[in-house]
């Protein structure tokens, strides 16, 4: 499964302030027992600007099964990693949107302020994480043992042995 990273930040991207909730999805997918063979196949770090995020994204997904942004998912004025998102997606995964604010609810009721937005362009799920290295590893332990089961489905595997597989039949 190859995944890729971006972190969204004015600061980082201008080198005022040190990216770490990149560097900490790279840790978690790498020392991931959950996810079958997962490679990172790259990091970049861009600023909050609408245009910039939509282009990264569609750059990523024709050569990777998982785009996961982080940062630019709340209240500021900056902070438009949602509708870049939505700019390039073609379906929206509500239920995964929902199952990762309740995670981050059940830590902070800060978790409200956030906006993240999940979907798929052709066979990519595209899924924002809060900027934060906390919020990351919340939403990882949400996203990370739905990855095998859902990108499966994506790549058009048998949905009925999948299925059977995972209930136990």
């Amino acid at each position: 499964m190859r995944v890729a990273i971006i972190t969204v930040s004015d600061r980082c991207s201008e080198g005022t302030a040190i990216d770490k909730s990149g560097p900490k999805l790279v840790e978690l997918i790498n020392a991931s027992e959950k996810v079958k063979h997962a490679t990172v196949t790259g990091t970049t770090v861009i600023p909050d600007e609408r245009e910039k995020i939509s282009h990264a994204i569609r750059e990523l997904c024709g050569s990777n099964d998982v785009v996961i942004t982080t940062g630019g998912t709340g209240w500021a004025v900056r902070d438009v990693t949602p509708e870049a998102t939505n700019d390039v997606i073609e379906r929206r995964c509500g239920g995964l949107e929902t199952a990762l604010h309740l995670r981050s609810l059940q830590a902070t009721p800060f978790a409200a302020l956030s906006r993240l937005t999940a979907g798929i362009r052709g066979q990519t799920l595209i899924v924002n994480f809060p900027g934060s290295t906390k919020a990351v590893q919340e939403c990882w332990e949400v996203l990370e043992p739905l990855l095998n089961h859902g990108i499966g489905l994506l790549c058009g595997a048998d949905q009925t042995t999948v299925h059977e597989k995972i209930q136990g039949q």
